[in-house]
């Protein structure tokens, strides 16, 4: 058995790029950062902040709803596979692409309310709605009062 599961929260790094293939289907592709605080040892050394930089694609619908309103700056929560290509560049060496073949999307940024316009679907109060692909499986939310566990 083998998982390929990853999990990122981040800032968009800009618009998403979104084109059609032949067959209809949306693909949207667009930069995702996350960053580690800096912080300092106990011996007085100081580890500075460090950002890494994610290829996001998504496909189908999630492509269309990012098209419409994920943009530069917005903060994501995604959930993914790690997906490596390889391509020969114009010099003939090898090149290697790692990316994110999302699954979900959460926009967690605040909607800016910009005045004449119709409230986003499937969008619910300050932060996003969770939207998933119709590839994965929705697993429904418990919410059992009685359960009192503290974990």
């Amino acid at each position: 058995m083998s998982v390929n599961k990853v999990i990122l929260l981040g800032n968009v790094g800009r618009d998403p790029e979104v084109r059609y293939l032949d067959t209809g289907v949306a693909v949207a592709t667009f930069p995702l950062a996350t960053s580690d605080r800096a912080y300092t040892l106990a011996n007085g050394t100081q580890v500075p902040e460090r950002t890494e930089w994610h290829n996001l694609v998504l496909w189908r619908g999630l492509a269309e709803t990012a098209e419409k309103y994920v943009h530069k700056g917005d903060k994501l929560y995604v959930e993914g596979k790690i997906r490596t290509r390889s391509y020969d560049d114009q010099t003939g060496a090898k090149r290697y692409v790692t990316e994110i073949f999302v699954d979900n999307m959460e926009m967690l940024s605040a909607r800016s309310a910009v005045p004449g316009t119709a409230p986003q679907a499937g969008m619910s109060g300050q932060t996003g709605a969770p939207v998933q692909s119709t590839q994965s499986q929705v697993t429904p939310v418990q919410n059992n009062p009685t359960d009192d566990l503290p974990f």
